[in-house]
């Protein structure tokens, strides 16, 4: 199967998850939202049922929604309830909502009061300690109403050999993005911004196993052709999401490929694997623990500016020229991150830019003028 066929087919589903949704559905499987961050999917999967990423729209509007949430919610979690109130989402037999930062907290809520009668809402709380012995318990205690609630919706038992095989296949999913990744920045004339974007974005309406078959075939094509003598500038890029394709068309009107990403629905997902021997459940806690340079993880060395180093790093590593930060509209992590990551970016001379951002945006005027502008410094 060719390159262009491939991701043909990637770009499909990243475009139409209900059309994935209709299709489980159709095949008698089950559906478990799966909202940001860090939940452990490998549950669901362990349990026969579908995970299925929540992570907002580009082409809806905000209207339902607004009944519950306060304006300065960001898009992503106002969308993902939008989609829930006006039916695209019907089709889900449960979500899993964690609550690891400020806006998830009582949106948990507001999806547990608006679709108490639809469907069951599986609460999330992360450790903020989550290296500590106490911390892995904590995760490990959470984890175990979330295998207890899915066993419910399931009407079976989630058995450890079950999970530890999930384990494995997620694991592998994981490397498999990782060397995507790589083999994207290598052969950026044939994987665009907005073809990785597809390709990775994917993984999120796709069972895991038949994900990573396709996108091992895609690897394969990949590697098997000469690294592209690229005439264009790469950049980083970093935030919560940027999916838009029409935002990330303007990075190839300019000549802008993607070296890496330090973003938290693309690369921070699929960054750390789980252990593979002894209990499973504490498999998955460690995973959790072993998560790092996140702006929604809490640093235990808050002294010392080690995600803006390690931001700064990846784009040296990555041989980018510079970085686009793509800031959540209402974020208050990122927000209250950006002076610090700003220093360590200017500390190691990396130029950068920062465009504010939400799924609601229509009008990509600024954002465009900004990157070609960006385009041209970084190119001298």
């Amino acid at each position: 199967m060719s390159i262009e066929t491939i991701v043909k087919e990637f770009a499909a589903v990243a475009a139409d998850p209900k059309a994935q949704l209709k299709k489980f559905k159709a095949e008698g499987k089950k559906c478990i939202g799966v909202m940001p961050y860090y939940a452990p999917e490998e549950l669901v999967a362990a349990a026969g049922m579908v995970p299925f990423g929540m992570w907002g729209s580009n082409d809806k509007t905000i209207s339902r929604a607004k009944e519950y949430c306060a304006t300065f919610y960001c898009t992503i979690a106002q969308l993902d309830l939008e989609m829930l109130l006006d039916g695209t989402l019907d089709l889900l037999d449960g979500v899993i909502t964690p609550t690891i930062c400020d806006t998830l907290r009582p949106m948990s809520q507001n999806i547990r009061v608006a679709m108490s009668e639809k469907l069951p809402c599986i609460f999330l709380a992360h450790p903020q300690n989550r290296k500590p012995a106490y911390g892995k318990k904590f995760c490990i205690d959470q984890y175990s109403h979330i295998r207890t609630e899915l066993e419910k919706i399931a009407g079976a038992s989630i058995t450890d050999a079950a999970l530890s095989e999930a384990i494995k296949v997620y694991n592998k999913s994981r490397a498999a993005r990782r060397e995507f990744v790589k083999l994207a920045s290598d052969h950026c004339d044939v994987i665009t911004p907005t073809k990785r974007s597809a390709v990775l974005k994917a993984a999120w309406f796709m069972p895991k196993g038949e994900y990573t078959e396709k996108l091992t075939a895609l690897n394969a094509e990949l590697a098997a052709l000469p690294v592209c003598d690229w005439k264009g500038t790469k950049v980083v890029t970093s935030g919560i999401i940027c999916d838009n394709p029409k935002l990330l068309e303007i990075f190839e009107e300019n000549n802008m490929a993607i070296a890496a990403d330090d973003v938290a629905h693309e690369s921070r997902v699929f960054r750390v694997d789980a252990p593979e021997t002894g209990d499973p459940m504490e498999a998955l806690a460690q995973q959790f623990a072993n998560q790092d340079y996140d702006v929604l993880l809490y640093d235990e060395h808050s002294s010392e500016n080690r995600r803006g180093e390690f931001v700064a790093k990846l784009v040296k590593d990555s041989g980018a020229k510079g970085l686009v930060l793509f800031m959540q509209q209402f974020c208050d992590p990122e927000e209250m991150e950006y002076p610090s990551l700003k220093k360590a970016l200017d500390d190691a001379k990396i130029p950068h830019i920062k465009l504010g951002v939400d799924q609601q945006m229509r009008d990509f005027g600024q954002a465009r003028t900004a990157i070609q502008a960006f385009a041209d410094v970084i190119s001298l």
